[in-house]
């Protein structure tokens, strides 16, 4: 719901307001709920006679859309006016959402007639699965693709096979008609002798990606109690899964709650006599990095080529020295690194970024100032956060005539740009 707060009327309308603009303007601590619009018309002249708090969830679009017409056509009489919404940020993300979701059910696309009529043309009476896969192929609109396949469904003795559901189900999924695809996996699941690996992988595959994990795990449940070895999981379908749950890698807290997840997936995998791959174990390596628990990557790293078919790569070595990093263990980030190199793979700029920044904090800046050098020889850029590190920590030692030589020699060495480098001595100052 959105309020105006009355003593703060004092935003000066200077151009037509659209209606998002009200809906997504700055949140306020302290509000006052039913304030009038005020104009300094008289009411009779004010062609939009209503209570801003009026505009609450129950408002479907076309009613935000008129009410929106009516402000740009108004904007003019409004001399004093400003907008909040209630402090409750969640309740307002939550508006927010139902908002997104009904223009998203406004924006589906419709079903082409003449289309949809002009492929079920070409089947044959009494067409089999294959005819019909080849036409679900050609369709390119995913709409027409779920219409055939419906129609399909209801014609006497015709029954779907794995290819039509995988064809279906794949141009659902990559159109992101999840609830529609949704429908198809339930007829699936209704059948008991159809399925393939490649089938469930894809299923999984789009359910993760509409972060329905929930929907995943019951198919990943399915197909482990498969008799047949052709639906079993294998390393694709684990993969997947470790995927899915490594991708919000900006919170830790979810990433703590999620590792024990990954980690029991990681234990029934081995149980199941799946050799771990190298993106799995990389992906184990990652999620206890991401989760702060080191030393258990530390573990899965050591364990790699002698426990495990495969070697580390480079992803292994820089998912560990970042996390080494982000500890402060300085020394085993750089023994690490120096392994590295000795197995010709490069660090990566994250890799570099991470060392020369942990290092700058330790106070050893002349080895930070040196792998500074050495990555910019190896064509790996760094950002603004660690030059301006480096740098202060430079200065903090009092060191003034060497942060301004570094600077110099890192402008004529066109490693900053002018608007960085400018940017750099506004902040040492």
């Amino acid at each position: 719901m959105i309020y105006v707060r009355r003593e703060y009327l004092k935003s000066i309308f200077c151009s037509r307001i659209s209606i998002y603009q009200i809906l997504y303007a700055n949140p306020c601590h302290n509000y006052y709920p039913y304030s009038k619009i005020f104009s300094n018309c008289t009411p009779s002249a004010l062609d939009l006679p209503c209570y801003l708090h009026q505009i609450d969830n129950r408002w479907n679009l076309k009613q935000l859309s008129t009410l929106r017409t009516e402000i740009e056509l108004n904007s003019y009489k409004y001399t004093q006016l400003s907008f909040y919404y209630s402090y409750s940020s969640g309740a307002f993300r939550s508006f927010k959402k139902r908002v997104r979701k009904r223009l998203k059910t406004i924006a589906k696309p419709c079903l082409n007639e003449a289309q949809f009529h002009q492929a079920i043309s070409g089947l044959l009476p009494r067409f089999s699965a294959g005819e019909l896969c080849e036409v679900l192929n050609l369709q390119v609109d995913p709409v027409v693709c779920l219409a055939i396949f419906n129609w399909a469904s209801q014609q006497p003795r015709f029954r779907h096979d794995v290819l039509t559901y995988h064809i279906t189900i794949k141009k659902l999924g990559a159109a992101r008609l999840y609830d529609e695809m949704d429908v198809v996996v339930e007829q699936l699941l209704s059948e008991p002798n159809i399925g393939s690996e490649a089938l469930y992988n894809t299923i999984i595959y789009f359910l993760t990606e509409a972060r329905k994990l929930t929907r995943a795990a019951i198919i990943f449940k399915r197909m482990r109690s498969c008799s047949t070895l052709d639906c079993r999981p294998s390393n694709r379908t684990y993969d997947i899964l470790f995927a899915a749950f490594l991708s919000r890698r900006s919170d830790s807290y979810i990433n703590h709650m999620y590792m024990a997840t990954i980690r029991s997936l990681f234990k029934q995998m081995v149980n199941d006599g799946i050799e771990p791959d190298i993106f799995s174990l990389n992906s184990m390596i990652e999620g206890y990095v991401l989760s702060l628990h080191v030393n258990d990557a530390l573990r899965i790293f050591h364990q790699m080529g002698v426990v495990y078919n495969c070697l580390p790569n480079s992803r292994s070595y820089d998912y560990l020295i970042h996390g080494l990093c982000a500890q402060g263990r300085t020394d085993n980030a750089r023994k690490l690194c120096n392994e590295m190199k000795r197995q010709g793979f490069v660090p990566s700029s994250k890799s570099y970024n991470s060392l020369v920044n942990a290092l700058a904090l330790g106070g050893e800046v002349d080895e930070a100032v040196s792998y500074l050098w050495e990555m910019t020889e190896k064509q790996r850029s760094a950002d603004f956060i660690t030059y301006q590190t480096v740098l202060d920590h430079m200065n903090k030692q009092g060191r003034k005539q060497d942060v301004m030589s570094l600077l110099k020699k890192l402008r004529e060495k066109d490693r900053l740009d002018g608007h960085t480098y400018q940017k750099l001595l506004v902040v040492l100052k």
